[in-house]
């Protein structure tokens, strides 16, 4: 599992497109502008002359605070926070609640090549969707060589060998009613500190490979209800082939977990032997973790009952010893 090490961005056309911002400045170019900060800064303070900290790759946005003290600063003194605002060579100024721009800042705009866009939206809940985007599109990720499926609402990511039963297991699982998400390679996001996203790469989207038959493609073969886009890994089940010296966990006390891209997530490790139906594990497993998450966990629960019958023996033993 390589971590891939380049920057990542997203290109201003598809803030424009996704938010439908409107263009004030069409005569400035935005085509090769890329923004790689998912964090946006209303530039209040810097309007008051503070420029301390401030972070110019930022997508600044104008709302009606900021607006409203514009409207109130002298010309002169305007004139000049601006030139100290434009010339820091921001990526783009975006003004929410459809406010009316000053001419001013348009001048600026067109000297310093800054596009400004316009919104109908507030400025709240603007940024909270151009937040969300920003952060999935510049989060971290990688790839894994496996395959990830719905199941029960649980993301489980398969992994382990190739040729092992992968693919194999999710198509039983899909024909069980649960939902593909990716097969062969994952796509790994981790878009907060404690959650990860994987989705399949465009280009093999909904297939299946499975070997001796070919390429499968799930989307069309079992209706799209079979089918997700992405989903959040909640677990991870590890195939391995049987090997009678090797110590498989029975009890499931031990908690064991795989570190994807800084996030722990819990795993479990299957052993792989004829006749062992992958699916229905699968399936309890995803019900066990459920379960765990509710606050029940049956392999504490039946440790509880084996230590309360120790106990109760022990007891007994120094009762009748004391008779």
């Amino acid at each position: 599992m390589d971590e891939r090490q380049h920057d990542y961005y997203v290109e201003l056309p598809a803030i424009v497109e996704r938010m439908k911002l409107k263009n004030m400045t069409p005569g400035v170019p935005i085509e090769e502008i890329r923004i790689y900060q998912s964090d946006l800064n209303r530039p209040a303070l810097q309007l008051a002359g503070f420029f301390d900290y401030f972070d110019a790759e930022r997508v600044q946005v104008i709302g009606k605070i900021e607006h409203t003290y514009i409207h109130n600063m002298f010309p002169s003194e305007l004139r000049e926070i601006l030139r100290k605002l434009f010339s820091a060579h921001i990526p783009c100024m975006i003004f929410t609640r459809n406010l009316e721009i000053p001419q001013m800042i348009l001048d600026f705009a067109v000297e310093y090549q800054v596009p400004i866009f316009q919104t109908n939206m507030a400025t709240s809940n603007f940024n909270s969707d151009l937040n969300r985007f920003l952060k999935s599109e510049l989060a971290p990720r990688t790839s894994i060589h496996g395959v990830l499926v719905d199941v029960y609402g649980e993301g489980v990511l398969i992994i382990g060998e190739s040729g092992i039963g992968k693919s194999e297991t999710a198509l039983e699982l899909i024909r069980r009613g649960h939902r593909l998400v990716a097969d062969d390679v994952v796509e790994v996001k981790r878009v907060s500190d404690e959650m990860i996203i994987g989705s399949s790469p465009d280009i093999i989207r909904h297939f299946i490979e499975l070997r001796g038959i070919g390429i499968v493609d799930c989307k069309m073969l079992f209706g799209v209800q079979s089918v997700k886009d992405e989903n959040e890994i909640d677990m991870v089940i590890q195939l391995q082939e049987w090997q009678a010296n090797n110590d498989f966990d029975r009890l499931g006390l031990i908690e064991e977990h795989m570190d994807i891209l800084g996030v722990n997530v819990p795993s479990h490790t299957l052993p792989i032997r004829p006749g062992r139906n992958l699916a229905i594990i699968v399936e309890s497993a995803a019900i066990n973790y459920r379960q765990k998450k509710m606050g029940y966990n049956a392999a504490e629960e039946i440790n509880r009952r084996v230590m309360g019958n120790l106990e109760k023996a022990k007891e007994n033993n120094n009762k009748e010893k004391q008779i």
